[in-house]
C-alpha cells in the first residue's frame, strides 16, 4: 500500500470519446481514473472476483457456460473467469481504448496476459450499453462493473443501463435462466425494485467485506426469460 503522502505518478492520460481517462502508479498500485473519478487499483481485487464467481454459483449446472463481462478496468474479474476451467465463452466489453492498450502493451499487461492468450477468451472495444442493445450474442451470465453502482455512474448515459429499458436488454441477451450480476459500492433497494419490475426474478443482495467502510456489494437476479 502507498504511504498517505505519496504523490500519484501519471502514467498515461488519454483524451478519449466519453472523457478524459487517466492511468496511475501510486505506490506499488496502479489506479484507473475517469473523469477525475476514482474507478479501481490493484489493491486487492476481491470484490471483482466474487462477481464472477457469484453470478457463476446462482446459475444451473449446465456445462461450459458463456460469460459478458462488462468492462476490463484493471483485469481482475477477467483474469478469475479465464482461471476457472468451468467457464466456456468469457466476452468482454471495455469501451476506452486506452485501457485495453494499457492491458496489450502497457503496465497492465502482466495481470491479464494468460488471460488474454486463453482461446475462450474475446475482448471487444465498444460501448457495453450499445453492445447490450445491438448483439445478436447470448451469455448464461452478465458481470457488470463499469460503474460505481447503479446509483453513481462513471458518465451520464451509463445510467440507461440501470432503467426498464436497459434492464430488458440485459435480459434479451441472456439465455434461459441467465444470471445478472451487478457490483455496487453500496446497496440499492431501489435497484432492487427496478430488477423485480423488469421482471427479473430471485433478485438479491450479496455483501463483499472491504477492508474498511461500509462493504461492497453485488446485485445478483436471474432474467425473465
Amino acid at each position: 500500500m502507498p504511504a498517505p503522502y505519496e504523490i500519484p505518478e501519471v502514467l498515461d492520460r488519454r483524451e478519449g470519446p466519453h472523457g478524459e481517462v487517466v492511468l496511475r502508479r501510486h505506490g506499488e498500485l496502479l489506479q484507473i481514473i475517469a473523469n477525475g473519478c476514482f474507478l479501481m487499483d490493484t489493491s486487492d481485487g476481491r470484490s471483482e472476483r466474487l462477481l464472477v464467481d457469484a453470478a457463476r454459483d446462482a446459475l444451473d449446472a449446465r456445462p461450459g457456460p458463456a460469460v459478458l463481462i462488462g468492462g476490463l478496468g484493471v483485469g481482475f474479474s477477467l483474469a478469475h473467469a479465464a482461471a476457472d476451467p468451468r467457464w466456456g465463452r468469457i466476452t468482454v466489453v471495455e469501451r476506452e481504448r486506452a485501457v485495453i492498450d494499457w492491458h496489450r502493451a502497457g503496465p497492465l499487461a502482466g495481470l491479464t496476459e494468460r488471460a488474454r492468450s486463453d482461446p475462450r477468451t474475446r475482448i471487444l472495444e465498444t460501448d457495453l450499453v450499445r453492445y447490450v442493445n445491438e448483439t445478436s450474442d447470448t451469455f448464461d451470465a452478465l458481470c457488470l462493473d463499469i460503474d460505481n453502482g447503479p446509483g453513481w455512474t462513471v458518465t451520464e448515459g451509463n445510467g440507461g443501463l440501470y432503467s426498464d429499458a436497459g434492464l430488458a436488454s440485459c435480459a434479451r441477451v441472456l439465455n434461459p435462466g441467465g444470471v445478472l450480476a451487478v457490483w455496487s459500492a453500496q446497496p440499492s433497494p431501489e435497484f432492487e425494485e427496478t430488477l423485480w419490475n423488469a421482471g427479473f426474478k430471485q433478485v438479491r443482495t450479496e455483501e463483499i467485506p472491504v477492508a474498511r467502510g461500509v462493504p461492497d456489494v453485488v446485485h445478483l437476479a436471474v432474467g425473465p426469460g
